[in-house]
């Protein structure tokens, strides 16, 4: 089994969620007491979360970067960044280590084209949704993608940071969710992804028909293939 690298504490309260789904995914897998191999280093999401919102993102990818290089050292034999936001300093967090990077935006584009999806919806933070960095990478694989209008993800992104982030799951936050999403469906969206991994904590395959794409747990399911192989 190879060594996992896993960034965290962007929240922590959805790096726990990614601690539970590698460790059932190796379990499932491998059955008896195996539990994942996970090399992890846990920043702190405050200082992270003021130099986003500050637009000073070199300085977010410098942190990574020296948490990956400590990973790294750690023994992992392949990097997680633990949130879709931070995947904007992706590039830059590879180019300071030495093992591969499992991006999240490919192995949710993988998921999409294995289910046959050509158009979906994207919720996350306003950065994921705004810029390039994640739906660039998507769109380069041949995957359409539509986001909300500007009033509605300026709704998501506060959800997130105010309440997700937080560790706040309301029930009226997630009807607006549904909303936003239903939207999306009737512009054509095939299905939408989660492309916060809190999202997964407010709006589960339970709440709505609507197809959902919970990237946190595709990024797991990927580690776990990858851990194995």
């Amino acid at each position: 089994m190879k060594t996992i690298g896993l960034l965290g504490g962007m929240s922590w309260e959805s790096t726990q969620t990614y601690y539970q789904a590698l460790n059932e995914g190796i379990k499932a897998e491998l059955g008896g007491f195996h539990s994942a191999r996970i090399a992890m280093f846990s920043v702190d999401f405050a200082e992270i979360e003021a130099l986003q919102h500050q637009g000073l993102w070199q300085e977010t990818g410098d942190i990574l970067t020296r948490a990956a290089q400590g990973v790294e050292a750690a023994g992992a034999d392949f990097l997680m960044i633990g949130t879709n936001t931070m995947h904007k300093v992706a590039e830059q967090v590879e180019a300071g280590i030495g093992i591969p990077l499992l991006h999240i935006a490919d192995a949710t584009a993988a998921r999409l084209k294995q289910n046959g999806l050509s158009k979906v919806g994207l919720l996350g933070t306003r950065f994921t949704m705004e810029q390039m960095f994640y739906r660039g990478r998507l769109e380069q694989q041949g995957i359409e993608v539509l986001v909300p209008s500007a009033e509605r993800q300026t709704l998501v992104h506060d959800i997130i940071y105010q309440e997700l982030c937080q560790g706040q799951v309301l029930n009226e936050s997630r009807a607006r969710y549904l909303d936003v999403m239903e939207a999306l469906v009737e512009q054509g969206a095939q299905g939408v992804i989660l492309g916060c991994t809190e999202i997964g904590m407010l709006v589960k395959a339970e709440h709505t028909d609507i197809p959902l794409y919970d990237t946190t747990a595709i990024h797991a399911e990927a580690a776990v293939k990858l851990a194995l192989s």
